[in-house]
């Protein structure tokens, strides 16, 4: 399995580099075509590499992630013996060109590459023991899709002070299912045909973010869909009724810790605390009393299209 560079990031700016990756899917591309991310969705997928538009917008964890990448791999060096070096290039797979990686660092003289990353304390139970997130799951096993290697490492820099770092073998079902999937996903891409929408937050946002202002216009959907309506208003009345079954059950509880702060039944530990009465601010009556104040210093915040079934 081969691969070629066909993009030098060392001496080329950011955007030309985010250009570069629409030419294929990268590793945390994957990870949302295949429905694991958490933060992109197969659409948001979709409308990047149909755009032309380049978004390089760089979130805070983002912006420290690149910051500290070097530092995760130097302890992954001092702590493993293995020399690692960089590779500033995007790969390109010769067999299967839709696939495409742009890897933190290949590891001297080892058959496998590293892949640096950060997280937040409360994610400690993704990495204990040999767990690790999904998202990064497939983007190693992508990795190894593209370059042919046999492993792939991962190191974590976990909250600031807590360091994980393990080998994730390489999968040859999983990979199939990346070349294929990826396949697939290519072509839709290529003939400009949007991918189904799925039950994702991240799918929510990418369809707000498709169509974010209505027209006032009206549209008769077509024969089938009277079947799908039942179906969301079925499962409306599933949610609506588990939370009244939830709200009961915590009821129940309540009821039974009366003023106790704190309960525990087994391994379970329940807490109903009293907190500091919240302050708000009365805007309403602001706006009466001082409305030049209130138009100088008022925020109008971005629409929304509330969806309604009656």
């Amino acid at each position: 399995m081969g691969y070629k560079k066909i993009f030098d990031s060392k001496n080329a700016n950011h955007e030309d580099w985010l250009k570069a990756r629409k030419l294929g899917l990268g590793g945390s591309d994957m990870a949302a075509v295949l429905g694991v991310s958490k933060w992109k969705s197969p659409i948001d997928i979709w409308l990047d590499k149909t755009s032309d538009k380049v978004e390089s917008v760089e979130s805070e964890p983002m912006y420290w992630g690149n910051i500290l990448e070097s530092v995760v791999a130097d302890e992954f060096a001092k702590r493993t013996g293995m020399k690692v070096r960089q590779n500033n290039f995007t790969l390109q797979s010769e067999e299967y060109p839709y696939l495409l990686a742009n890897i933190d660092r290949e590891i001297v003289g080892v058959d496998a590459g590293l892949e640096c990353k950060t997280a937040n304390a409360f994610k400690r139970e993704e990495w204990e023991g040999d767990n690790v997130p999904d998202a990064y799951y497939i983007q190693c096993q992508h990795y190894m899709a593209v370059t042919g290697k046999s492993s792939w490492w991962i190191a974590c820099l976990l909250g600031g002070n807590t360091f994980y770092y393990k080998e994730i073998k390489r999968n040859e079902e999983v990979i199939n299912a990346i070349i294929s999937v990826g396949a697939e996903f290519w072509e839709l891409v290529k003939s400009n045909t949007m991918p189904a929408p799925d039950g994702s937050d991240a799918c929510s946002e990418a369809i707000k973010k498709l169509y974010p202002n209505s027209n006032g216009e009206s549209v008769e959907l077509p024969i089938g869909y009277d079947v799908t309506i039942q179906e969301y208003l079925n499962a409306k009345a599933d949610m609506d009724e588990a939370k009244d079954r939830k709200q009961e059950l915590e009821n129940i509880i309540k009821d039974y810790m009366k003023n106790n702060e704190i309960a525990t039944c087994g391994d379970h530990v329940i807490t109903w605390r009293t907190s500091k009465p919240r302050e708000s601010f009365d805007s309403k009556r602001f706006k009466q009393d001082h409305p030049d104040m209130y138009a100088e210093y008022v925020k109008v915040g971005a629409s929304s299209r509330p969806f309604v079934v009656k």
